[in-house]
């Protein structure tokens, strides 16, 4: 279980047990239950068949580009010009 302010993330490779604890909670909790989480805080969650979960924090990244209207621009290796010297002021 994971646990943040109200959010609450439930793992499990047992359905059943999964499903007991979401019961225990809601008896005693005021609670909805959402299904299965895609997105939370901005960390996309990739399912990997069985085999598990991949966070990808790349699906922030492209909504502050959308958000600032960068959506279009193209990466570059580096972010600055590695032949400028820089100075401290």
């Amino acid at each position: 279980m994971c646990l943040y302010v109200d959010d609450i993330l439930i793992f499990g490779n047992n359905i059943n047990v999964i499903e007991e604890v979401k019961d225990f909670l809601s008896s005693n909790f005021e609670m909805k239950d959402l299904g299965e989480a895609d997105i939370i805080h901005n960390i996309k969650l990739l399912r990997e068949g069985n085999s598990g979960v991949t966070l990808v924090q790349s699906h922030y990244v492209e909504n502050m580009l959308n958000r600032f209207g960068y959506s279009d621009c193209t990466s570059a290796p580096t972010p600055y010009d590695p032949s400028m010297l820089l100075r401290k002021n």
